[in-house]
Parts: structure tokens; sequence; C-alpha cells
């Protein structure tokens, strides 16, 4: 066991939880109180969803950071280094910010909650702890929203991304459930992005009533299905209908748009060309695998394909089938990766054509797909071999 009063930032992690059964809000709210009187909170931008959660995040750290103003954008997991997931005025935070910050954290804390913390709780506080006194904190959501970590400190403006099922045993088992359990989050104005079900605009409109009973709280819903811009399509259509939110996100906050400043924005592993032939997504579940479907639309691809065994994988599949032409499986060695078998099982029950050879042709176009792990390694290998 380590001593977390002293441990380096990667030792604390090393021995930091990530996965878990149930989830212990004390834990996080206690060492918030107590972090609290040492941070100026920024303006806080919280987005909750189940997809574009990331992307939406990401555009609008640009954006704000482009108009001249100090913020802090953090989301999870991260793709190839953890310092992806603190990103500070337009670049992943650097050792040198992570270390200040663990060092902060274990100053101020006792060590029963320093011991406690989840990873994931751990990392919220790190950037809570680099955000001090900045202007904005663009702060995205884990698993959840009500009982997430980052609910932890009040937000001035809540983004709902686009909600679909996933995470049933922590969320709920049906589209309301999870809505209502993700909006709760909502302090004092919420902005619903574009959804697939018309019950999360319905829940909204329920959460809307049970916060202000509760907390008497000005909560504004404002749902946003146009997103016919003529500006936008030059991104797939997952990435037009999240920008559209972070249009009426920075109109809430009286800021001029100007196209131009969204361009040349990198949004890496989402859908995200790294070669002429060959696109990287670190989306996992169905609702990410339509927006693929969308996006090639008409065409062919080679799919590397690998999934966590709590995923709808056979769903994913049978949506993907449209536009595969070959897959293959990226053999990955995690405990959360469901056994091969299945998904074999499962491609010859689709009739989708299995291929063992994973080498790159510069004649065929290929999609990695299935969570970030898989993008993460097909990333790594491609660079090893370019050596």
């Amino acid at each position: 066991m380590i001593d977390f009063k002293t441990a380096s930032l990667q030792e604390v992690l090393d021995h930091k939880t990530m996965y878990y059964d149930k989830i212990d809000y004390t834990i996080i709210s206690r060492s918030w109180y107590i972090l609290s009187k040492y941070i100026k909170l920024p303006y806080i931008i919280h987005i909750v969803g189940t997809n574009g959660k990331g992307s939406t995040g990401r555009l609008l750290a640009n954006y704000l950071f482009k108009k001249s103003f100090n913020v802090v954008h953090y989301s999870s997991p991260h793709i190839l280094e953890f310092n992806e997931r603190i990103w500070i005025n337009g670049k992943n935070s650097t050792t040198f910010d992570l270390n200040y910050a663990n060092k902060k954290i274990q100053e101020y804390l006792p060590l029963k909650l320093l011991e406690k913390l989840t990873y994931f709780e751990y990392t919220t506080l790190l950037a809570l702890i680099l955000s001090d006194s900045y202007d904005y904190l663009v702060f995205e959501a884990g698993l959840g929203g009500e009982f997430d970590a980052t609910n932890v400190v009040p937000s001035d403006l809540s983004l709902i991304t686009t909600i679909d099922l996933d995470h049933q045993s922590f969320l709920g088992n049906s589209i309301e459930e999870i809505a209502k359990t993700k909006m709760r989050a909502t302090d004092k104005k919420m902005l619903i992005g574009y959804q697939i079900h018309d019950e999360v605009y319905t829940t909204a409109l329920d959460v809307k009533k049970e916060l202000k009973k509760d907390f008497n709280l000005d909560i504004e819903i404002k749902q946003i299905k146009n997103f016919e811009i003529s500006f936008l399509e030059k991104y797939p259509l997952f990435l037009q209908r999240n920008l559209c939110l972070v249009l009426e996100a920075l109109k809430e906050l009286s800021i001029d748009i100007d196209f131009k400043l969204f361009e040349n924005i990198n949004l890496f592993g989402r859908c995200q060309k790294i070669s002429e032939n060959i696109t990287i997504d670190v989306g996992h579940n169905p609702l990410a695998a339509k927006s693929l479907v969308e996006e090639f639309k008409n065409r062919k691809i080679n799919l590397i394909y690998n999934s966590y065994k709590d995923k709808d994988y056979e769903k994913v599949l049978t949506i993907l089938k449209p536009i595969i032409k070959k897959i293959a499986i990226l053999d990955i060695d995690d405990k959360r990766i469901v056994d091969k078998s299945n998904l074999l099982d499962i491609c010859k029950k689709l009739n989708i054509i299995i291929n063992s050879d994973l080498k790159i042709r510069n004649d065929e176009d290929y999609l990695i797909f299935g969570s970030f792990l898989v993008v993460e390694k097909f990333v790594k290998s491609l660079e090893l071999n370019e050596r």
C-alpha cells in the first residue's frame, strides 16, 4: 500500500479504483467541502448526455479560448495519455500542472479521504484545482449526472447532449429514467441538444417542475432540433448537431459568433480521419454506431472492432452491418473486454465476413471503432509500425 499523502500522481492513479458497482457520493462531497475553501470556481458549463459530450465540450472550450478567455476543459476517458483529460487554454495539461494539482489535494485532504476517492473522483478534483480563478470550466460528466463526481460543484449552465440507453445498471432501464438521472444535475439553466427520443423532452419538463419545487430554481429548457446551417456541412452529421448546441450555449453566454474560429479544431478520436483511408472513432454504443452509418452511407468499410462486455455489441454490429465489408477483431488484454468467441459467433449469425488479417492496405477504407481502448491500441500499433 502506498502513502497517499506523499505518492506521485502516477502512483496515486495506479492504486485508485477505476470501476465500481455502486457510488458513495459522500466521499467526493466531503473532499470538495474541504477543497472549496481554497478555490475560486469559474463559470461552470456542465455537459451531460450519452453521446457527444467530448466533442461538444472541446468545440465550446476551443471557441472560448480563441475569444481570449481562460478555459479548462475536463473530459474522459483519455486515448493515448492521461494529460488529455484536462485541457488548458488550447493544450493538454502538462505534467507540471498535474503534479501541482496532486500536491495541493494531498496537502488539503486528510488521508482517509485520499485513500477512498476513486480514479474518476480524484481526476475530477485535479481539474477543479487547475480551474482556480479561470473564466470558464467546461465540465464533462462521467457515467451519470445527479450522482456524478462532476456534480459536486454547482453548474451555471447545463448542456444536454443526445441521450440513449447506456450504463443501465447505474442510470435506469428506460430513456425516462436515464434522462431524469442525468438532468437532475442541472442547477440553473438547461439547454437540450439534438435528441432521437421525444421522451427526453417530456422528462425535461418533469425535472424542471421537480427542481423548481425543491430548490426554487429558474430553469429554462431550450430544445435544439434545427441544425440546418450551411457552414456546418463540412462536419460529420453528429458533429453538426453537437456544434449547434455549442452555438446556443454561446448565445446564452452573450458571446458573439465567428464561424471562422471553428476552423482547424482537432477533435481527436471523434470520427477523425488519421489518413486518407483510416477513420478512428471512440464511440462504443448503438447510438454512436447509428451516427457512423449516417456518415458512411452508401459506402463499404473494413471494420476493426472490439467491445466492452457490458455493451450491446450485437446491436452495434447489427446497426453497422450495411456499411461493413469485412470485420477484424483487435485483440485487447483487459478484463472488461468481451470474449472474442462471442463476437465471432455474432458475426457469423449476421453473415458478416470475418477477416483475421489486420494489415492495412492502401486501396481499402478502414474504420476503427468500439471503445477508447480499441482506438488507443490501434493508434499506438500504427505509430510503432511507422518507426
